[in-house]
C-alpha cells in the first residue's frame, strides 16, 4: 500500500519559538513511523513536513511567498532555505536513528513555479526511492518562480502535486490537533463538498506564524484534490497522542480525526 504522511509544522516544532524542535514528540513518531513499516513490509511511505518555526520565520521576515526581487530578497530566500535544510536533517537524522530508512528529496532541486503556481518537480526519484524500500522525505521549500523570480511553496502543494501524479491510496496529515475542528472545538468528522461550504466559516486560521495558510486554506485544498483524484482519502488527525500515527498508517481507516472524501 502507498500512502503519504505529512508531519504538521505544529506537530514536530514549537511555531511560536523560533527553531524549536519538539525532539520528545519527533522520536516517537519516528519509533512508530518504524513500527508500521515493520508491522507492513509491503508499505511505501512517503513522509512531507512543514516548515513550523523554521522555515515560516524567515519567509515571514522577508516576504518570499510574494516574490523575489532585490538582493537582500534573495539572500532572505537563501536564508529560508537553509532553515528547511536545518529542519529537514533534524527529522533524518532521527528517522534513521529509530530504524526508518529515509532520504531527504528537496523540492527547491527540481522545483519551478509559474506566479505562484507549482508546474514542475521531479517525481523519478520519488517513485526510485519507494520502489527501493526507502521513506522519500520532502517539505515546504523555496522554489524559483517564472514571474515572481523566487517564492514559497508549502508542504500541501509539494505532496499535492506529488499525490496527483505518484497516486497514493491515502492522504495522511498528523497535526497537534485532533481533526479539523468547527467554531466550538469539536471534531467534524467527515468533509466532503456538500457540506464544505457550510463547514468553511466555521475553521479558524493558523497558531503562530504561517506564511502558507490556515486550516480554511489547507482543508479547502484538500477537498479539492480529493474530487479531482477519485479513490484518494485524505486523513486530518493529531499525532500528539502515543500510538495514534502507527495505528493509522498500519490501517489508514482507523476512525481518528477528520475524514476528507471526493464524494460521499
Amino acid at each position: 500500500m502507498r500512502l503519504f504522511l505529512k508531519l504538521g509544522g505544529s506537530l514536530i516544532t514549537d511555531k511560536t519559538a523560533v527553531e524549536a524542535i519538539r525532539r520528545d514528540v519527533l522520536q516517537r513518531l519516528a519509533a512508530e513511523i518504524y513500527q508500521a513499516k515493520t508491522l507492513q513490509p509491503a508499505l511505501e511511505l512517503l513522509i512531507g513536513h512543514g516548515g513550523g518555526s523554521f522555515g515560516h520565520v524567515a519567509a515571514a521576515r522577508y516576504q518570499t511567498r510574494q516574490g523575489v526581487r532585490t538582493a537582500a530578497q534573495w539572500r532572505g530566500f537563501a536564508e529560508v532555505s537553509a532553515a528547511m535544510n536545518r529542519l529537514n536533517t533534524e527529522l533524518i537524522n532521527t528517522f534513521l536513528q529509530a530504524g526508518v530508512p529515509a532520504i531527504r528529496l528537496q523540492p527547491s532541486a527540481s522545483a519551478m513555479c509559474r506566479d505562484g503556481q507549482l508546474v514542475q518537480l521531479d517525481t523519478t526519484a520519488v517513485l526510485t526511492a519507494l520502489q527501493a524500500g526507502l521513506v522519500p522525505v520532502v517539505h515546504g521549500d523555496v522554489a524559483f518562480d517564472e514571474v515572481r523570480g523566487g517564492t514559497i511553496i508549502s508542504t500541501e502543494e509539494v505532496m499535492d502535486f506529488l499525490v496527483a501524479r505518484i497516486r497514493p491510496f491515502w492522504l495522511l496529515l498528523a497535526g497537534e490537533t485532533e481533526g479539523v475542528l468547527d467554531d466550538e472545538g469539536r471534531v467534524i468528522p467527515h468533509i466532503h463538498p456538500d457540506n464544505f461550504a457550510q463547514i468553511a466559516p466555521l475553521l479558524g486560521g493558523s497558531r503562530g506564524t504561517d506564511v502558507t495558510g490556515g486550516m480554511a486554506a489547507k482543508v479547502q485544498a484538500m477537498v479539492a484534490l480529493a474530487g479531482r483524484l477519485p479513490g484518494l482519502q485524505v486523513r486530518i488527525f493529531s499525532g500528539l497522542e502515543s500510538g495514534v500515527v502507527a495505528q493509522v498508517l498500519t490501517n489508514p481507516e482507523t476512525a481518528v480525526g477528520t475524514l476528507i472524501t471526493g464524494s460521499l
